[in-house]
């Protein structure tokens, strides 16, 4: 039966166009979720803000965001889309939360510690938002939840905030658990190996977009830093091509054995050139099936609508719960 599904939520913010990083690492992960439990997508616009957004740039990229889920292959009949600031519940059971959250506890969470260092001016949005974040998890219930690995600490302190809550007013949250599945591959900056791909990376051929089109993603990967080795090797040595190598077995499901047999001998011209192929056609039709959506703008009001309803549903009778035993009088 559905109820018995485990609960999963997961989300991403309409901060900025979605990347290769984002679809590989999280968005096609979740489409295999879907068979198996009771997910939650949501598209964070709430955490958006803690920046500066462009308001109409904020609207276009959140139905955006709701049309990649769905142009990926997320079914609405499934799943429960919905935009973040149309359950009010998020707000306010962040509120709540925050009185239950200590200072030290969030000055110590490195996003902040790391954007904070040259600043007197940091929005304090920034400060409060891993609460915003345990509220998203925590208000329906989530068994599991699924992170990369700079997003681990702020799964631990929303597990530290429902712990102390559960302990100050008696059981009232599922203690969520990190999904360790067949997590999503961490797909790194084509110029920089070292860091993770992000659409704020200075340099625009370290990052591919979901909807860059066929002639920029060759000439990107072309561009892709490599070394002088001149063997295609899955080390920490040759992180160019590791990473390349990621983004092929992300996609084509081939296994780095295989990869290492296939281009043995063969340099490095051919297998970026397959990688390239490779992302495109992975791309190609859903960035298609984006623009179809995104001409159906009744379309998507129909799926975040009814995603929001459930989602309001569910969330509003948690939120009662913790009104009632912060001891409120109920509405």
């Amino acid at each position: 039966m559905e109820s018995n599904k485990k609960v999963i939520f997961s989300g991403i913010q309409p901060s900025g166009d979605l990347t290769l990083g984002n679809y590989l690492g999280a968005i096609k992960n979740w489409v295999k979720l879907q068979e198996e439990y009771e997910c939650y997508f949501c598209v964070v616009d709430l955490h958006a803000i803690t920046v500066k957004q462009e308001p109409k740039d904020l609207r276009r990229r959140t139905l955006e965001v709701l049309a990649i889920y769905l142009a990926s292959g997320i079914d609405p009949e499934k799943n429960t889309m919905f935009i973040q600031s149309h359950v009010s519940a998020h707000s306010e059971a962040a509120w709540l939360l925050t009185c239950s959250t200590y200072m030290g506890e969030l000055s110590r969470m490195t996003q902040f510690k790391e954007k904070s260092k040259n600043s007197e001016s940091i929005g304090a949005g920034l400060l409060t938002y891993p609460v915003l974040m345990a509220a998203d998890i925590l208000l329906y219930q989530t068994n599991l939840v699924p992170v990369g690995k700079d997003q681990t600490q702020h799964l631990e302190i929303a597990r530290d905030i429902a712990e102390r809550f559960n302990k100050t007013y008696s059981d009232t949250f599922v203690i969520p658990e990190p999904y360790i599945g067949k997590l999503g591959a961490k797909i790194m900056d084509l110029q920089e190996p070292t860091n993770k791909m992000s659409k704020s990376g200075e340099n625009v051929n370290g990052f591919i977009l979901i909807m860059d089109p066929p002639e920029v993603i060759r000439k990107k990967v072309n561009r892709a830093v490599t070394d002088s080795v001149g063997i295609v090797k899955y080390n920490d040595e040759q992180l160019g091509v590791k990473n390349l190598m990621t983004i092929l077995m992300a996609i084509t499901g081939i296994s780095m054995g295989e990869i290492e047999a296939k281009y043995d001998g063969l340099g490095y011209a051919q297998f970026k050139k397959d990688v390239a192929e490779a992302i495109v056609a992975e791309l190609e039709p859903i960035q298609i099936k984006i623009n179809e959506y995104m001409g159906q703008k009744s379309y998507l009001e129909e799926i975040y609508k009814k995603g929001s309803e459930k989602a309001n549903y569910v969330a509003n009778k948690t939120l009662r719960k913790m009104q009632k035993k912060i001891g409120f009088i109920p509405r």
